[in-house]
C-alpha cells in the first residue's frame, strides 16, 4: 500500500524532511505542548484531539484512536488551550471562544472553549509532516499517476488558474504547496490565509496572514482586505489558502484582470458540489448566481478535487472544468492528461 503523503516520511527520514523552522522548534516541544508533547514529537502522528475531560484522540494517518489512560480535568484542558493560543500570538477567552493559530514549525491549533464546546474545551492540533513534499513525492505516495503528475507540472508552467477542492484533511494545502513549489523561481507568489499553512519550496514567496481583533475589538484584518492589498504587491501569482466568505469576490476579480497562475482552495464534498459552494460564497459577497457563474467560469481554468480514502491515503480523485452554459455555474469532469 502506498504511504499516505500527509503522514510521516519513511522510517529514519523524519529529520531529513523537517524544515529548519521545525527543527529549531523541536527542543521546545515539551515546553509548548506540555502533556501532548510526546504525541506531537511522534513522526507518525498527523492530528491530535482533546475532547474536554473526555480524553485524547490521536491520528496516525488511518483515523483517530483514543489514548487509553490519558486524563485531564476541564480546568487543565482550558489552561492548555489558553497557553497554546497565546504562544501563537492570539487570545482566547469567553468573548472570543473560537480561535485558530499557527505555532512555530507549522503546527496548527484550533480551540473551542466551553460552553461553546458543550462537552468541554476542545483542542484540535494538526501536525505537518512532509513540509517539503513535491509533485514527485505525492506521485510516489499514491496521490496520482505519473501521467497526471506530468500534466500538473505543465498546467503550472502554463499559468492556469486552479481551484483545489475536497473535504477537511484531504490534502488540499499539501497539493497546493507542491504545485506552487514547481512554479518558475523568478515568479513572485503572494499567498493569503486565515492561518498561514502553505509552505512552499520557492525562493520568492510572500505569505500574508489574517489578524484577529484585539481584546477591544479593534485591529482585525480579514482575508478580503489582504486580497485587495496583495494586488499592490506586484504578484505574479495570487493564492488564497481557503475561500470561505466574501474574499472570493476579490479573488475572482483579481483572476479576471490579468493575474494568471492564481489559485485557491475550497471545501466541497465532491466535484459536483463545487458550483453550489462557489454560488453560496458569492452570495455572501453580494453577487447573484449569474454574476458568480460568469466570474468563476472565466477565473478558474481547472478544478482539482481530492479525497481521503479509508486506508488514509489522500488522492486526486477527479478533475473538472467550470462553465456557465445556461447562465448558472456548472462543472464537467475531464481527463486532460489523456488527450
Amino acid at each position: 500500500m502506498p504511504v499516505p503523503f500527509v503522514v510521516a516520511p519513511r522510517p529514519g527520514a523524519a529529520a531529513a524532511h523537517r524544515t529548519p523552522e521545525a527543527a529549531a522548534a523541536a527542543p521546545h516541544e515539551e515546553a509548548t505542548f506540555g502533556p501532548l508533547a510526546r504525541y506531537v514529537a511522534d513522526p507518525r502522528v498527523t492530528d491530535l484531539f482533546v475532547n474536554g475531560s473526555d480524553g485524547l484522540f490521536v491520528d496516525h494517518g488511518a483515523g483517530a484512536v483514543r489514548v487509553e489512560g490519558w486524563r485531564a480535568s476541564e480546568r487543565e484542558v482550558r489552561d492548555l488551550a489558553t497557553d497554546l493560543i497565546g504562544r501563537g500570538g492570539r487570545h482566547v477567552d469567553d468573548q472570543t471562544p473560537l480561535v485558530d493559530v499557527r505555532l512555530p514549525g507549522g503546527v496548527r491549533v484550533h480551540v473551542a472553549l466551553a460552553p461553546i464546546a458543550t462537552g468541554g474545551t476542545a483542542i484540535s492540533i494538526r501536525v505537518p509532516r512532509l513540509a517539503d513534499i513535491d509533485l514527485d513525492g505525492l506521485c510516489d505516495g499514491g496521490a496520482f499517476a505519473p501521467a497526471v503528475r506530468d500534466w500538473l507540472r505543465r498546467i503550472v508552467r502554463e499559468r492556469r488558474n486552479l481551484l483545489v477542492t475536497g473535504g477537511a484533511g484531504c490534502g488540499k494545502t499539501t497539493l497546493l504547496s507542491a504545485l506552487l513549489g514547481s512554479a518558475p523561481p523568478g515568479e513572485r507568489i503572494v499567498t493569503i490565509e486565515d492561518v498561514a499553512e502553505l509552505r512552499l519550496a520557492h525562493p520568492h514567496h510572500i505569505a500574508l496572514e489574517a489578524r484577529q481583533a484585539n481584546q477591544e475589538g479593534a485591529g482585525e484584518i480579514g482575508l478580503a482586505r489582504l486580497v485587495r492589498e496583495s494586488l499592490r504587491m506586484r504578484p505574479d501569482r495570487i493564492v488564497v489558502g481557503e475561500c470561505r466568505g466574501e474574499e472570493i469576490r476579490d479573488l475572482l476579480t483579481a483572476l479576471n484582470t490579468g493575474h494568471d497562475g492564481g489559485a485557491g482552495t475550497l471545501h466541497a464534498n465532491g466535484l459536483a458540489d463545487v458550483p453550489a459552494r462557489i454560488e453560496a460564497l458569492g452570495a455572501l459577497a453580494g453577487w447573484d448566481d449569474h454574476a458568480v457563474a460568469r466570474q468563476a467560469a472565466s477565473a478558474f481554468d481547472i478544478v482539482l478535487h481530492l479525497a481521503r480514502s479509508a486506508d488514509g491515503v489522500r488522492r486526486l480523485v477527479s478533475v473538472g472544468a467550470l462553465g456557465a452554459p445556461d447562465g448558472r455555474l456548472a462543472i464537467e469532469e475531464v481527463r486532460p492528461w489523456e488527450a
